[in-house]
């Protein structure tokens, strides 16, 4: 992974953790550091979750299917996190 690739999960995470945070209304609680880490992990979680599914998706760069993929999984992830703060 060069740094090309690296910068391009960052900006794809950014966006799409701050989409999903925007859509599940948790951006009063994130800050760009919290939205760029949940796009991430959501962008690993979308790509295992679709992918299970048979659908034929990934982060592989700066493309609407990545940030799809990226904001799909960043959504399960703060749905599952708030589901286990209620806990």
């Amino acid at each position: 992974m060069d740094a090309t690739s690296i910068l391009i999960w960052i900006v794809v995470g950014a966006i799409a953790g701050w989409l999903a945070s925007m859509v599940m209304k948790t951006n009063h609680r994130q800050g760009l550091v919290e939205d760029i880490i949940v796009g991430i992990v959501g962008g690993l979680l979308g790509g295992w979750l679709l992918g299970a599914l048979g659908v034929n998706a990934g982060v592989t760069g700066f493309n609407l299917g990545s940030l799809l993929t990226a904001f799909v999984g960043a959504i399960v992830l703060l749905a599952l996190l708030r589901v286990v703060r209620r806990a």
